[in-house]
């Protein structure tokens, strides 16, 4: 594999989208020409709404707080109950209009749990009045755990919404990073939390870690099953070209190393303790399946954010990429989120292959990375057009799940 750089040689063509302005890619992606050759967009199925803007805590790697993007300071805490009836109706609207019986929408923040019970309350009602019959809403929640108690619980009983935690793993691990703004810990917050979810284990979707270099790998999953949760999802540190994740130097593969740790520990168990979601999904491309998910794979990216003050955005973790990466110029109150489908923001984590540069398109691999996650790929000057910032990392994990699943199968037909 040839070593990930800058892709300066970028064909003025449709293949890659990028007109002669040589603006950052996609800005000069040519929509009109992918539809002229029948391309049409994935509509939305996820919606990410940001019911409350701030946060109780102030993690160091938080992309929303911490890095390039700093709108959220201008936007109002809460999302204002006119916001939240508009884009039920917005929600509702999209999902008939393309023949969608079910949508999922994430509560999520800054932390979701500071707009309180009544206003999470009246946003799963406006939104199950709106959308159902015909249209089922799945509600889930993203939340850091320090406020869950028997009462919010009782709320996401009533509900139905189902409950997604974030915790690094061991507690010295997990306090190095999730921290109060005065700089203490809140492991034993969350485990309360999460003690309390495991009388409804019913409630709890899963739990998200970030991977950090100084915790070893094993000990933090090991330490995230004590919670036995349906599912774990490992998220690498966002990072970009331009800002790459701690611990990135150019030389070896240390998030490729780690996250292969945590997989042998986790394929070899003698029975499956937990789904993680970013090595199921790699199984299923090795094997010659579609990803269902963003992270890796080139299937269509159907997911789209609505902040506070009800403004239409793309994935919120570009706001790690630069100031206004994630914006439109769209809003619920004014645009439908069809308008959404054809920017060229929204158009390129929809077209597959064709939104992948020059290194990644020759790299044999590139049906199962899929270039790696959008927003990773980011370098000023040519954009999004760039292999991932964790490339060589996922090089690594890929050839080495590959290796593993490939020979299982080869002693499955040899017993056969």
């Amino acid at each position: 594999m040839r070593p990930p750089q800058e892709d300066t040689d970028v064909a003025d063509d449709l293949v890659t989208g990028v007109r002669p302005d040589r603006e950052e890619w996609p800005a000069g992606l040519d929509v009109d020409g992918l539809l002229a050759q029948g391309w049409r967009p994935t509509p939305f199925r996820q919606f990410v709404l940001k019911i409350h803007s701030r946060c109780n805590l102030a993690c160091d790697y938080c992309y929303m707080y911490e890095m390039a993007d700093q709108g959220w300071r201008s936007r109002p805490r809460r999302m204002a109950r006119s916001v939240v009836d508009r884009t039920a109706e917005r929600i509702a609207e999209h999902a008939r209009a393309f023949g969608r019986d079910r949508v999922d929408v994430i509560l999520h923040g800054g932390e979701p749990l500071l707009a309180g019970a009544d206003h999470i309350r009246y946003t799963a009602q406006v939104l199950r009045k709106t959308c159902e019959p015909d249209v089922r809403v799945a509600l889930r929640m993203q939340t850091n755990g320090v406020l869950v108690d028997e009462a919010f619980l009782d709320l996401f009983e009533e509900l139905g919404i189902r409950v997604g935690v974030s915790i690094d793993g061991a507690e010295a691990d997990h306090d190095r990073h999730r921290v109060r703004a005065g700089g203490r810990g809140t492991h034993a917050e969350v485990r309360t939390g999460l003690e309390k979810l495991a009388a409804r284990p019913h409630l709890l979707s899963g739990l998200l870690a970030t991977v950090d270099l100084e915790s070893d790998p094993v000990t933090t999953y090991e330490a995230l099953l004590e919670f036995d949760p349906p599912a774990v999802d490992f998220l690498l540190p966002h990072g970009t070209w331009d800002a790459p994740p701690p611990g990135m130097t150019g030389e070896g593969t240390p998030y490729g190393d780690w996250t292969a740790a945590v997989f042998d520990r986790w394929y070899h168990a003698p029975v499956r303790e937990t789904n993680i979601r970013m090595f199921n999904e790699i199984i299923r491309l090795v094997l010659g399946a579609s990803s269902r998910t963003e992270t890796v794979g080139l299937s269509p990216a159907a997911m789209l954010v609505v902040e506070t003050d009800g403004s239409i955005e793309q994935v919120d973790i570009l706001k790690s990429a630069y100031e206004g990466a994630a914006a439109t110029s769209l809003h619920v109150l004014t645009h439908s989120f069809a308008d959404a489908l054809l920017l060229p923001g929204v158009v390129a984590r929809q077209i597959g292959a064709r939104a992948l540069g020059p290194v990644c398109a020759a790299c044999p691999l590139a049906r199962v990375c899929g270039g790696g996650l959008y927003p990773h790929r980011y370098r000023s000057g040519s954009g999004f057009l760039n292999p991932s910032v964790y490339c060589a990392d996922l090089y690594r994990l890929i050839t080495h799940i590959h290796r593993t699943v490939a020979a299982d199968v080869a002693r499955l037909r040899e017993g056969i």
